[in-house]
């Protein structure tokens, strides 16, 4: 959610500021701003809408010369979207100038006291409110910028990443973070700052996140100061190197990310388990693993945490540990998890789950399990994001960038990654024979070649697309590991072309769903041989019998779905734990195509943010 970048150096600041913005855009937000400095003033542009309407507006209106600038992407949570709400915000003097990514839970008081001691504010923001709380400690405590920006985010509840700029300071960038995720591109003489590397990519490969509660005071010709908020502490820096490349992040002749995305699932998934899965040695290697192979083995339950996407991978998970490593697992949103008083001892394995690694409730849960003892362990894609350095040990999913808003190679990498670990703890209990371990370990090893001829049902796929287009409420419905693709498949469709869409165990539908069924309710039914395929069928026979539209994913080769059914779309077979890998790949399609023939916004659909850095 938002998304912050800023420059400083000897580059003009505003292409740089643009671009970034644009690159940020996956992020969701619904206005955007941008600040130059021009070496005497501060130049500042904002509106309501699109990255290219405030590129139009500001190109038209305002100064673009500078090399320092601050941008800003908002999604709101305090006061509608409009140009007046929009970043980046100044303090009363003028000479202040903030952005802000995340939530400020006290504002409101803050601002009242603001108010009596004779500040106005302009917008609804609690943006605004922090900008000018800044502004009175520098002038009360007569202190410079750094040191006023610590004593006011001392005063406030909530979450941030923000960079604060004073036109007394010409030289100098202030930044701090808590809850929400945070960049530093170093250069030569120049910095760049983000919510992620993607802004700057293309011109420093080195690159430092801040910590919670860390604070970096950013000066041209001198080294990044860093600091503890809470107790002024010095911080060492650490720099990393980036591994993202700039093709990574452009859409590579697709006309949307999200069917770039998609399509890059076989190298995605191949990625993934490259290195770690060695079938024919008979060997899953995974470090994070290996190290700490009794806290999973003796482990009394897995609890994993996750949220949206993530939480369906999580349910896929569930099955999978259960059936093939014998271990007791529960799945929970992390948005109720961390409230619900949960019973967790030091017996506990926490598995959080986040393709950003950035998602606040998932890093609440992750903090709570800490406190009662129990050994997290994170899988998420984004290198050097703060779940992945808040847990004990963890996974990456090398799925590269994935910038579509809709998790497609989030994920499927996510189950490859559970399935890795759950095999592995399989092979260590003792639950497979060496012959079936090697059995599961081929068969994933096959799993790329299958996504990519599941892809090849794609001009099928849009053909069906164009009879459902027009629906206004769909189901889905799926059996055994299935049944989370089924609820997948539904948020998909939710998510990108906003037409409403339920998921259900198939079984479910007689206690209550099969109430819609009728001539103009589409029904994805996912029939795949493996599992509970006669079951499935009857249910089929139910939709039937009361006029309901069937598009059904079935096993190559399939007989008895194919009568009964409108449409059938065809999937490679592969045992029962892999198919979601392979049944979600012609959903993931459906709802792009129908989202496209309805004129949505595939890659950024209204509302909704890619990470989720507030509660």
């Amino acid at each position: 959610m938002c998304g912050i970048v800023g420059y400083i150096g000897h580059r003009d600041a505003y292409p740089i500021i643009i671009k970034g913005l644009q690159r940020l855009e996956y992020r969701g937000y619904d206005s955007a701003g941008v600040a130059i400095y021009d070496g005497d003033s501060i130049n500042l542009s904002k509106t309501k809408g699109k990255v290219e309407d405030l590129k139009k507006k500001s190109e038209a209106t305002m100064s673009l010369d500078g090399k320092l600038g601050l941008g800003h992407t908002r999604w709101a949570t305090h006061g509608v979207p409009n140009d007046a709400n929009s970043h980046p915000h100044y303090s009363n003097s003028g000479d202040l100038v903030i952005i802000h990514n995340g939530i400020i839970e006290n504002y409101d008081a803050i601002k009242k006291e603001l108010i009596n001691r004779g500040y106005v504010f302009h917008s609804d923001t609690d943006t605004e409110v922090l900008v000018n709380l800044i502004e009175e400690v520098k002038k009360k405590e007569n202190v410079k910028l750094g040191k006023a920006v610590q004593i006011a985010l001392n005063q406030v509840v909530g979450a941030y990443a923000i960079a604060v700029f004073d036109v007394n300071k010409p030289d100098e960038i202030v930044v701090a973070k808590l809850g929400s995720p945070l960049a530093i591109g170093i250069g030569e003489d120049e910095f760049f700052i983000a919510s992620d590397a993607s802004p700057f990519i293309e011109f420093t490969n080195n690159a430092m996140y801040l910590d919670d509660e860390e604070l970096a005071i950013i000066r041209l010709g001198k080294e990044i100061k860093l600091r503890k908020i809470k107790d002024d502490s010095v911080v060492y820096p650490s720099i990393q190197e980036l591994q993202l490349n700039i093709e990574e992040i452009e859409k590579g002749g697709y006309d949307h990310f999200m069917m770039k995305e998609i399509y890059e699932q076989p190298r995605a998934i191949l990625d993934t388990y490259r290195g770690r899965l060695l079938a024919d040695q008979g060997i899953i290697k995974m470090a994070g693993i290996d190290e700490n192979i009794e806290k999973f083995t003796n482990a009394n339950r897995i609890i994993i945490v996750a949220c949206g996407t993530s939480w369906h991978a999580g349910l896929v998970a569930e099955y999978i540990f259960e059936d093939l490593a014998r271990i007791p697992v529960e799945v929970e949103y992390a948005s109720e998890f961390r409230y619900r008083n949960p019973v967790i001892t030091d017996k506990d394995v926490l598995i959080a789950i986040s393709q950003s690694g950035e998602t606040a409730d998932t890093l609440a849960a992750i903090k709570l399990a800490k406190e009662k003892g129990a050994f997290v362990f994170g899988v998420c894609n984004v290198v050097g994001s703060t779940i992945s350095r808040e847990t004990h040990a963890g996974a990456y999913t090398h799925a590269g960038p994935e910038i579509g808003v809709a998790s497609t190679k989030a994920f499927t990498t996510q189950i490859t990654v559970l399935t890795l670990i759950a095999l592995k703890l399989a092979k260590e209990k003792g639950v497979f024979s060496q012959t079936q371990y090697h059995e599961y370990l081929t068969e994933l090893e096959n799993i790329p070649s299958k996504v990519e001829k599941s892809l090849l049902s794609n001009v099928l796929i849009e053909t069906i697309a164009e009879v459902y287009k027009d629906s206004t409420n769909c189901l889905y419905l799926g059996r055994g590991y299935n049944f989370p693709v089924a609820l997948e498949g539904a948020l998909k469709l939710k998510e990108i072309s906003y037409i409403h869409a339920e998921g259900y165990p198939a079984a479910e539908m007689k206690h209550g769903p099969i109430a819609l069924i009728d001539e103009q309710m589409p029904v994805f039914v996912i029939a795949t041989k493996k599992g509970h395929y006669e079951k499935v069928v009857s249910n089929i026979q139910e939709i039937k019998s009361r006029k309901g539209k069937i598009i059904a994913i079935v096993t190559e080769g399939d007989v008895a779905v194919k009568e009964l059914a409108d449409h059938v779309i065809e999937i490679p077979e592969t045992f029962e734990s892999l198919t979601p890998l392979l049944s979600t790949i012609p959903l993931q399609l459906l709802s792009y195509h129908i989202a496209l023939m309805r004129g949505c916004n595939v890659d950024q659909p209204r509302n909704l943010a890619k990470s989720v850095t507030v509660e």
